[in-house]
Protein backbone atom coordinates (compact mmCIF):
# COMPACT_ATOMS: atom_id res chain seq x y z
CA UNK A 1 0.00 0.00 0.00
CA UNK A 2 0.89 3.61 -1.04
CA UNK A 3 1.57 5.81 2.45
CA UNK A 4 1.60 9.64 1.03
CA UNK A 5 3.35 12.36 3.45
CA UNK A 6 2.91 16.23 2.65
CA UNK A 7 6.27 18.39 2.45
CA UNK A 8 5.40 21.79 2.65
CA UNK A 9 8.39 23.38 0.44
CA UNK A 10 9.25 27.00 -0.44
CA UNK A 11 6.23 29.53 0.36
CA UNK A 12 3.19 27.32 -0.96
CA UNK A 13 4.19 24.60 -2.79
CA UNK A 14 4.03 20.80 -1.48
CA UNK A 15 6.36 17.74 -2.42
CA UNK A 16 5.30 14.37 -1.42
CA UNK A 17 6.75 11.44 0.07
CA UNK A 18 5.73 8.18 -0.57
CA UNK A 19 6.56 5.06 0.62
CA UNK A 20 5.43 1.25 -1.31
CA UNK A 21 6.09 -0.20 2.82
CA UNK A 22 9.03 -2.69 1.45
CA UNK A 23 11.69 -0.53 0.86
CA UNK A 24 10.78 1.92 -1.91
CA UNK A 25 11.17 5.56 -1.22
CA UNK A 26 10.24 8.96 -3.75
CA UNK A 27 9.56 12.11 -3.26
CA UNK A 28 7.05 14.10 -6.22
CA UNK A 29 8.11 17.44 -7.09
CA UNK A 30 11.03 18.44 -4.40
CA UNK A 31 11.37 21.84 -4.79
CA UNK A 32 14.04 22.09 -2.62
CA UNK A 33 16.08 19.86 -0.73
CA UNK A 34 16.15 20.81 3.12
CA UNK A 35 12.78 20.00 3.68
CA UNK A 36 12.85 17.18 2.19
CA UNK A 37 16.37 15.91 3.57
CA UNK A 38 14.61 16.84 6.99
CA UNK A 39 11.85 14.36 6.33
CA UNK A 40 13.93 11.41 5.79
CA UNK A 41 16.45 12.11 8.80
CA UNK A 42 13.57 11.94 11.14
CA UNK A 43 11.87 8.53 9.40
CA UNK A 44 15.30 6.96 9.08
CA UNK A 45 14.65 6.60 5.12
CA UNK A 46 16.92 6.48 2.10
CA UNK A 47 15.21 8.05 -0.90
CA UNK A 48 15.22 6.10 -3.82
CA UNK A 49 13.33 7.75 -6.56
CA UNK A 50 12.46 11.03 -7.72
CA UNK A 51 9.03 11.62 -9.15
CA UNK A 52 9.17 15.27 -11.49
CA UNK A 53 5.43 16.25 -13.27
CA UNK A 54 7.02 19.35 -14.93
CA UNK A 55 10.58 21.45 -15.36
CA UNK A 56 9.90 24.30 -12.95
CA UNK A 57 12.47 24.73 -10.73
CA UNK A 58 10.24 24.91 -7.85
CA UNK A 59 8.85 21.59 -8.76
CA UNK A 60 12.55 20.02 -9.62
CA UNK A 61 15.01 22.34 -7.77
CA UNK A 62 15.80 19.32 -5.00
CA UNK A 63 16.35 16.81 -7.69
CA UNK A 64 20.32 17.29 -8.06
CA UNK A 65 20.98 17.70 -4.45
CA UNK A 66 19.44 15.25 -3.13
CA UNK A 67 20.31 12.32 -5.98
CA UNK A 68 23.81 13.11 -5.07
CA UNK A 69 22.90 12.47 -1.41
CA UNK A 70 21.27 9.24 -2.02
CA UNK A 71 21.50 7.85 -5.24
CA UNK A 72 17.74 8.33 -6.33
CA UNK A 73 16.53 7.62 -9.91
CA UNK A 74 14.95 10.90 -11.23
CA UNK A 75 11.60 9.87 -13.25
CA UNK A 76 9.99 12.61 -15.11
CA UNK A 77 8.66 13.94 -18.43
CA UNK A 78 10.29 12.41 -21.80
CA UNK A 79 9.10 15.40 -23.69
CA UNK A 80 10.90 17.54 -21.30
CA UNK A 81 13.75 15.66 -21.31
CA UNK A 82 16.43 18.30 -21.90
CA UNK A 83 15.13 20.74 -18.77
CA UNK A 84 14.65 18.02 -16.15
CA UNK A 85 17.87 18.17 -14.01
CA UNK A 86 19.65 14.95 -13.38
CA UNK A 87 16.95 13.15 -15.63
CA UNK A 88 17.54 9.10 -15.60
CA UNK A 89 13.96 7.67 -16.89
CA UNK A 90 12.01 9.57 -19.26
CA UNK A 91 8.31 8.83 -19.44
CA UNK A 92 5.11 9.75 -21.08
CA UNK A 93 1.38 8.87 -21.96
CA UNK A 94 0.79 5.40 -21.23
CA UNK A 95 4.05 4.27 -19.77
CA UNK A 96 4.40 2.57 -16.55
CA UNK A 97 6.88 4.41 -13.96
CA UNK A 98 7.63 1.23 -11.38
CA UNK A 99 8.44 2.38 -7.95
CA UNK A 100 9.35 -1.21 -5.72
CA UNK A 101 6.62 -3.42 -5.58
CA UNK A 102 4.21 -0.72 -7.04
CA UNK A 103 4.04 1.35 -10.18
CA UNK A 104 2.32 4.31 -11.47
CA UNK A 105 0.66 5.33 -14.51
CA UNK A 106 1.87 8.36 -16.34
CA UNK A 107 -0.51 10.52 -17.94
CA UNK A 108 0.11 13.89 -20.57
CA UNK A 109 -1.34 16.59 -19.29
CA UNK A 110 0.48 19.52 -21.43
CA UNK A 111 -1.01 22.78 -21.14
CA UNK A 112 1.12 24.67 -17.77
CA UNK A 113 4.25 23.33 -19.20
CA UNK A 114 4.34 21.34 -23.13
CA UNK A 115 5.89 18.54 -21.36
CA UNK A 116 3.79 18.26 -18.09
CA UNK A 117 2.59 14.53 -16.51
CA UNK A 118 0.76 13.31 -14.32
CA UNK A 119 2.02 9.94 -11.84
CA UNK A 120 -1.80 7.87 -11.56
CA UNK A 121 -1.17 4.95 -8.86
CA UNK A 122 -4.42 3.41 -9.81
CA UNK A 123 -4.31 0.61 -7.27
CA UNK A 124 -3.90 3.01 -4.62
CA UNK A 125 -6.26 5.60 -5.63
CA UNK A 126 -4.04 8.64 -5.96
CA UNK A 127 -2.98 10.78 -8.75
CA UNK A 128 -0.09 13.65 -8.42
CA UNK A 129 -0.93 16.30 -11.16
CA UNK A 130 1.83 18.86 -10.50
CA UNK A 131 0.42 22.75 -11.64
CA UNK A 132 -1.84 21.53 -14.10
CA UNK A 133 -4.62 20.55 -12.26
CA UNK A 134 -5.11 22.39 -8.62
CA UNK A 135 -8.16 21.78 -6.24
CA UNK A 136 -10.61 23.85 -7.64
CA UNK A 137 -7.95 25.41 -10.11
CA UNK A 138 -5.79 24.81 -12.76
CA UNK A 139 -2.27 26.28 -13.43
CA UNK A 140 -1.62 28.94 -15.67
CA UNK A 141 -1.23 28.49 -19.86
CA UNK A 142 2.78 29.12 -20.16
CA UNK A 143 3.27 26.49 -22.72
CA UNK A 144 0.15 25.37 -23.85
CA UNK A 145 -3.79 26.67 -24.83
CA UNK A 146 -7.03 26.35 -23.88
CA UNK A 147 -7.66 23.47 -25.87
CA UNK A 148 -4.43 21.63 -24.08
CA UNK A 149 -5.67 22.51 -20.99
CA UNK A 150 -9.29 21.22 -22.19
CA UNK A 151 -7.90 17.82 -22.86
CA UNK A 152 -5.87 17.68 -19.86
CA UNK A 153 -8.87 17.87 -17.74
CA UNK A 154 -11.02 15.38 -19.41
CA UNK A 155 -8.09 12.96 -19.12
CA UNK A 156 -8.16 13.60 -15.60
CA UNK A 157 -11.92 13.92 -14.84
CA UNK A 158 -11.82 10.48 -16.27
CA UNK A 159 -10.43 8.58 -13.15
CA UNK A 160 -12.36 7.01 -10.77
CA UNK A 161 -14.39 9.20 -8.56
CA UNK A 162 -12.78 8.15 -5.24
CA UNK A 163 -9.08 8.94 -6.70
CA UNK A 164 -6.91 11.38 -4.29
CA UNK A 165 -5.64 14.58 -6.14
CA UNK A 166 -2.46 15.46 -5.03
CA UNK A 167 -1.32 18.79 -6.22
CA UNK A 168 1.97 21.19 -6.19
CA UNK A 169 0.59 24.54 -4.29
CA UNK A 170 -1.44 25.22 -1.33
CA UNK A 171 -3.92 27.40 -3.73
CA UNK A 172 -6.97 26.14 -3.05
CA UNK A 173 -8.92 29.63 -0.59
CA UNK A 174 -7.59 31.49 -3.62
CA UNK A 175 -8.87 29.28 -5.97
CA UNK A 176 -12.02 28.75 -4.32
CA UNK A 177 -12.87 32.56 -4.17
CA UNK A 178 -12.64 32.93 -7.94
CA UNK A 179 -14.71 29.49 -8.40
CA UNK A 180 -17.49 31.26 -6.19
CA UNK A 181 -17.58 33.93 -9.01
CA UNK A 182 -18.36 31.49 -11.86
CA UNK A 183 -20.89 29.51 -10.00
CA UNK A 184 -21.89 31.94 -6.94
CA UNK A 185 -24.73 29.54 -6.04
CA UNK A 186 -22.93 25.56 -6.28
CA UNK A 187 -23.99 24.35 -3.56
CA UNK A 188 -21.13 22.15 -3.48
CA UNK A 189 -18.99 24.84 -4.03
CA UNK A 190 -19.99 26.59 -1.44
CA UNK A 191 -19.99 23.98 1.22
CA UNK A 192 -16.27 22.75 0.09
CA UNK A 193 -15.15 26.44 0.59
CA UNK A 194 -16.74 26.31 4.23
CA UNK A 195 -14.71 23.59 4.89
CA UNK A 196 -11.46 25.22 2.76
CA UNK A 197 -12.11 27.89 5.39
CA UNK A 198 -11.75 26.34 8.33
CA UNK A 199 -8.85 24.41 7.44
CA UNK A 200 -6.60 27.33 6.02
CA UNK A 201 -8.00 29.27 9.90
CA UNK A 202 -6.34 26.39 11.76
CA UNK A 203 -3.25 26.58 9.13
CA UNK A 204 -3.65 22.93 7.86
CA UNK A 205 -3.42 21.86 4.11
CA UNK A 206 -6.60 21.84 2.08
CA UNK A 207 -4.66 18.84 -0.17
CA UNK A 208 -5.58 16.18 -0.93
CA UNK A 209 -8.65 16.92 -2.91
CA UNK A 210 -10.56 14.32 -4.96
CA UNK A 211 -11.87 13.48 -8.37
CA UNK A 212 -15.42 13.77 -6.87
CA UNK A 213 -14.55 17.18 -5.43
CA UNK A 214 -12.93 18.26 -8.65
CA UNK A 215 -16.28 17.38 -10.85
CA UNK A 216 -18.40 18.92 -8.36
CA UNK A 217 -16.64 22.15 -7.77
CA UNK A 218 -13.59 22.81 -10.32
CA UNK A 219 -14.70 25.78 -12.52
CA UNK A 220 -11.84 24.49 -14.95
CA UNK A 221 -13.21 21.13 -14.60
CA UNK A 222 -16.74 21.96 -15.69
CA UNK A 223 -16.21 24.14 -18.09
CA UNK A 224 -18.39 22.78 -21.23
CA UNK A 225 -16.28 23.70 -24.00
CA UNK A 226 -12.82 25.25 -24.55
CA UNK A 227 -13.91 28.14 -24.96
CA UNK A 228 -15.33 28.78 -21.72
CA UNK A 229 -12.19 27.31 -20.13
CA UNK A 230 -10.29 30.26 -22.18
CA UNK A 231 -12.82 32.78 -20.68
CA UNK A 232 -12.56 31.59 -17.25
CA UNK A 233 -8.35 31.19 -17.27
CA UNK A 234 -8.43 34.63 -18.68
CA UNK A 235 -10.66 35.86 -15.45
CA UNK A 236 -8.60 34.27 -13.26
CA UNK A 237 -4.82 35.61 -14.67
CA UNK A 238 -6.31 39.11 -13.39
CA UNK A 239 -8.17 37.57 -10.13
CA UNK A 240 -6.98 39.46 -6.79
Amino acid sequence: MLTIDLIPCLSDNYAYLLQDGHGAVGVVDPSEPGPVEAVLQRLGLKLTHIFNTHHHFDHTGGNLDLKAAYGATVIGPRADAHRIPGLDAGVGEGDTAPFGRLHARVIDIPAHTSGHIAFHFPDDGAVFTGDTLFAMGCGRLFEGSAEDMFKAMRKLEALPADTRVYCGHEYTESNGRFALTVEPENPDLNARMDEVRRLRAAAQPTIPSTIALERATNPFMRAKTVEDLSARRTAKDNFR
